[in-house]
């Protein structure tokens, strides 16, 4: 990637503007960014084979897709060897409802967030899957009351109801 502060500065605002509207047009972003419409084609391509830009995807409400279930699920595993961990980290990846899953340092090992309908569904998904994940030794749930802020950004508030007194 470049190196000096124009260049550096060009593929921020690059970035910036994508992560705002994943749907521009490159003729907007160019203008947005200012540069011409080349430079700018050029630029985002190597950001992309660079890997900064791993790829474009709709962002939707999960309420109205029905999933407006969400739990963070903290995993202890009965061992964390590289090994231990490798198969695990495989095995998650094969959970739909597993939105994230990050290890962290700490009292346990794994933390995941996932999002299913209701929370019938997701007694089954931990009892079926991720209580069947390799090593897993215990869980424990915390179940989301309310999105503030997702994916940095605030939570849609059109299904939030005013709080009496204020």
């Amino acid at each position: 990637m470049a190196v000096d502060s124009e260049l550096v500065e060009f593929d921020r605002k690059i970035v910036a503007a994508l992560l705002e509207d994943g749907r521009m047009t490159i003729t907007a972003l160019s203008d947005v960014v200012g540069l011409s419409k080349t430079p700018c084609q050029l630029r985002l391509r190597r950001l992309m084979d660079a890997g900064v830009i791993l790829g474009f995807r709709a962002v939707v409400d999960p309420a109205r897709l029905g999933l407006d279930h969400v739990a963070f699920t903290e995993v202890k595993l009965s061992d964390t060897r590289e090994d231990a961990l490798s198969r695990f980290n495989a095995a998650v990846l094969r959970i739909p409802e597993v939105e994230e899953c990050h290890m962290i340092a700490g009292n346990f090992d794994y933390l995941l967030k996932v999002r299913t309908g209701d929370i019938q569904a997701y007694r089954r998904v931990l009892g079926e899957e991720i209580s069947s994940l390799p090593f897993v030794a215990s869980t424990s749930t915390y179940v989301a009351m309310e999105t503030v802020c997702e994916s940095g950004r605030a939570a849609p508030m059109q299904s939030r109801a005013p709080r009496a007194g204020g």
